[in-house]
């Protein structure tokens, strides 16, 4: 028995003593693969109906349906294109100027001239960013059962709605999010894109902060896989992936790029050098001036810091605390990042100054006065972000992690790329002047490297998928063996090496697509062809959705008159259900929720709400909003009855219904049946035909002594009324015309994108 303890104790002490396994060897289909494959330079096919091609794309799409003896659809409506265009691009419905604009030219380039105004809005960054939201799992708290806020986080989504809105290239859009501090020191957006892996979720009072930063690494391990690579590297993280060429040695080699990699809240950098410049003067002046005094403040204060440290330990598990009072000279990189964590915690019980007593806390007020004396000459502070960054250039080592779990390392690894890609490790070079290791600045290189056929073809397949509602690849984070095959691989790689070619341009490979005819072909139904392509693979018909929720609320806004376009800046509370205020507080006792007390602010975009992982936005999550807790590569589009139940009930709603309808009553000089025809406008950007004037008015008819029996009763029964009514309005008829327009608002044909 001894001797199989002393066994044990050799085994179980890290590392494992496992023996080094032999060079997987992967099998011909493996290598076969078509993902991992170059991108090839696809010619554009041959067709019979030549007339059909706008862009290279028709002959890809047109080549592959003549082949099943299929023929597309005839190209939609102005309209119909015009609203289509508009809502996939800005996520808002057409003006209505900007529907007559467009019915109203007819030059050879009208359809050209509405793409370049849509791809110049500002609105486009704000529906294009949100996508990318959903890649990045941004959400604007930490989950887990406090779900604290993160207060300056929200600069990363406007970082990203800048980034799409100026066209930043894509490799350089990557290389800011996964190297920006390395690659780009002193830049202010290049740190922010580092939010890109902040957006972990995070349990800030967990004691073993070793598991905690063992789970960080997890997840940004999980998302960089999913986000770039289109691959489930999460599956690897306990064994080799079961259906993919994904080692464990290749997850771990993969989390080792951001082994030394931690947050680092804080100060933004000046980007503009002048700026730069005063500010450090300022400082120094203020600096000098100040250091005696800030010195003594802190030697009266660091006793009860070094008090509130160790009472903050007590709670934390034992190995913890040892690394906490440890020397600080003699931690581990591991250790340092454990610490690093640790000091989040170390400022808790309220204010340390009140904590002073008799001449020290009477020494120190005096001493604050004297600095404040200084404050005419202090600069003002930096805006401050959540982003990661190396602690130092020394990163802790990883191992091989038998079953993922942090007590059974075994083999140690570098950092490296997918084994069936590249055996050897990266080459790292760390950066000159900046305290960092250099490995994620190898990471970018690979992940925007044109010759790496995965993370290209991942992002066009991407933007396809927005455009269509489904991807070539119709999993945008899965091109693996149990994902979806390329129903078009020719043109996936077309797109990809058109791409890179044309300078990682996302806009302009939105032009390439939103020209071509496949993009504008109507949406009509053909049973015929519907027999041989049920699911619409082959894109003989445009595919009708429904709006993602942003779209969904924001369309409402516009239409009513009431969105407020203000751009950017922390998150925004909109109202929401009264109850949900109190379940709000008990589940989220660091943020809750603190609605806008200016209603303009509640009707900003839907982007700019903020985003509380535990309990997200109601209206959106009804319909389908990004889970936040992991990457979204796609949103699941459901109808159900509550989503229905939502739109007939919501004060909000109706609301934006009575505005609606407030908008027709002041616009003057218009007839009771031209008052419905310009709702009918607003909502669709269409006149009510014949049928829909006749059925309008029969329930406004029927509707209307109903209304005024209730604005008769008493004021719980009264309905709701649009606000600044034009003298000599019926009130009845302006009640029933309010049901009408949050019929409108409600209807198919204004929540489908068509």
């Amino acid at each position: 028995m001894r001797c199989v303890s002393v066994l044990l104790g050799l085994a179980l002490s890290p590392p494992f003593l496992f023996p080094a396994e032999a060079p997987h060897v992967f099998t011909p289909a493996q290598k076969n693969y078509w993902f991992f494959q170059p991108v090839k330079k696809s010619p554009v096919p041959a067709v019979r109906n030549k007339a059909w091609v706008k862009t290279p794309i028709d002959a890809f799409i047109l080549a592959k349906l003549e082949e099943n003896k299929l023929q597309p659809n005839s190209r939609a409506d102005k309209l119909t294109l015009l609203r289509r265009v508009t809502v996939d691009m800005t996520g808002l419905p057409p003006t209505q100027e900007e529907i007559q604009q467009f019915l109203s030219d007819y030059s050879p380039n009208a359809w050209e001239k509405v793409v370049d105004r849509l791809l110049a809005s500002p609105a486009y960054g704000e529906r294009w960013g949100r996508h990318w939201l959903d890649v990045a799992r941004y959400a604007d708290s930490n989950g887990f059962k406090a779900d604290e806020t993160r207060p300056n986080v929200w600069r990363y989504r406007d970082y990203v709605i800048k980034a799409f809105n100026d066209d930043k290239p894509y490799d350089r859009f990557v290389k800011e999010q996964i190297a920006g501090d390395e690659l780009y020191p002193g830049n202010t957006e290049a740190l922010t894109a580092m939010g890109f892996n902040r957006h972990w979720i995070d349990e800030t009072n967990a004691p073993d902060l070793f598991e905690r930063r063992h789970q960080t690494l997890d997840d940004m391990t999980t998302v960089t896989g999913v986000a770039f690579l289109g691959m489930t590297f999460g599956c690897a993280k306990c064994h080799d992936h079961k259906f993919d060429p994904i080692l464990t040695k290749d997850y771990y080699r993969l989390q080792s790029f951001f082994a030394n990699t931690a947050f680092g809240d804080g100060p933004l950098p000046l980007s503009d050098p002048e700026d730069k410049r005063k500010y450090e003067e300022q400082y120094s002046a203020w600096d000098a001036k100040t250091k005696d005094i800030r010195a003594e403040m802190e030697k009266i204060m660091a006793p009860i810091l070094e008090d509130r440290k160790k009472h903050s330990a007590t709670v934390m598990t034992d190995e913890v605390q040892a690394v906490v009072a440890k020397d600080a000279a003699q931690r581990t990189p591991l250790e340092q990042q454990v610490y690093h964590i640790a000091e989040t915690r170390f400022g808790g019980l309220g204010d340390p100054v009140k904590a002073l007593k008799g001449d020290n806390a009477k020494r120190y007020a005096e001493l604050k006065a004297q600095l404040a004396t200084f404050d005419y000459i202090k600069p003002a502070p930096l805006p401050e972000g959540q982003f990661m960054t190396d602690l130092n250039a020394t990163a802790p080592p990883t191992y091989i992690l038998r079953g993922g779990s942090r007590f059974a390392p075994g083999d140690e690894v570098q950092p490296g790329f997918l084994s069936i890609l590249d055996r050897s490790d990266a080459k790292i070079t760390p950066p000159q002047g900046v305290n960092s290791t250099g490995r994620r600045s190898s990471l970018a290189a690979w992940l925007t490297d044109p010759s790496n056929p995965l993370p290209v073809r991942v992002m066009v397949n991407r933007i396809w998928h927005y455009h269509f509602g489904r991807g070539i690849v119709a999993t945008p984070g899965d091109f693996g063996r149990m994902g979806a095959k390329p129903t078009h691989p020719e043109l996936l790689d077309y797109l990809a090496n058109y791409f890179v070619d044309n300078g990682w341009s996302i806009k302009k490979v939105h032009r390439l697509i939103l020209l071509s005819n496949a993009y504008q072909e109507a949406s009509d139904y053909q049973p015929k062809i519907a027999e041989a392509d049920p699911d619409n693979k082959l894109l003989w018909r445009y595919p009708r959705r429904r709006m993602e929720a942003e779209a969904v609320r924001d369309s409402m806004l516009a239409t009513a008159g009431l969105l407020n376009p203000q751009p950017g800046g922390p998150g925004v509370y909109p109202p929401v259900p009264p109850g949900l205020i109190t379940e709000l507080s008990a589940t989220a006792v660091a943020g809750g929720w603190r609605t806008e007390k200016d209603p303009a602010q509640s009707d900003r975009r839907s982007v700019y709400i903020f985003v509380r992982r535990n309990l997200p936005y109601p209206l959106l999550q009804e319909f389908d909003t990004a889970n936040t807790f992991e990457s979204c590569d796609y949103r699941k589009n459901t109808v159900t009855a509550p989503q229905s139940l939502d739109l007939l009930n919501n004060e909000l709603v109706l609301d934006w219904a009575r505005s609606l309808a407030g908008r027709v009553f002041n616009d003057s000089g218009l007839k009771p049946e031209a008052q419905v025809d310009r709702a009918f406008h607003l909502a669709y950007g269409r006149g009510a035909s014949a049928e829909e004037q006749k059925i309008a008015e029969d329930f406004l008819a029927k509707q209307m002594p109903i209304m005024a029996q209730r604005l008769a009763g008493d004021d719980k029964s009264k309905p709701p009324l649009p606000a600044n009514l034009p003298a000599g309005t019926d009130p009845a008829r302006a009640a029933a015309f309010v049901d009408l327009c949050h019929m409108l608002l409600d209807s198919n044909e204004f929540l489908y994108i068509n």
